[in-house]
């Protein structure tokens, strides 16, 4: 039986470590995690905010997808939207699904992230 997801994996590009850090840290207000030791030699980084963490993974051929994504529960929403706006991420707001508050955004090197609130 699944309780829970554990963890999200997103690919990246090698050698984007820096530029990640300064997003997923700076930008979404997430902490870094340590990697355990055989897996940081792959490259890479973990991020964790609350119970929800996203590991991003060193693909050699990395190419952003399209459409899959990660959905993000987030509190205060719209004040959310506006620190990723005010420092530089996109924000595309989206009223497509009922019950809720939500908008598209995007790391630096192209991955699609849903954050999501539900309405009162």
């Amino acid at each position: 039986m699944i309780t829970a997801v554990d963890h999200i994996l997103l690919a990246a590009p090698p050698g984007s470590e820096d530029v990640l850090r300064g997003f997923y840290v700076d930008v979404l207000g997430m902490t870094e995690i340590p990697k355990p030791p055989a897996l940081a030699a792959c490259g890479g980084c973990w991020f964790q905010s609350g119970g929800a963490q996203l590991h991003l993974g060193i693909e050699q051929d990395f190419r952003p997808p399209k459409k899959a994504h990660p959905g993000l529960r987030v509190t205060a929403i719209e004040a959310y939207a506006q620190r990723l706006k005010a420092l530089g991420a996109p924000v595309t707001w989206d009223d497509n699904l009922p019950g809720h508050q939500r908008f598209y955004s995007r790391d630096p090197v192209g991955n699609r992230l849903e954050f999501l609130e539900p309405s009162l």
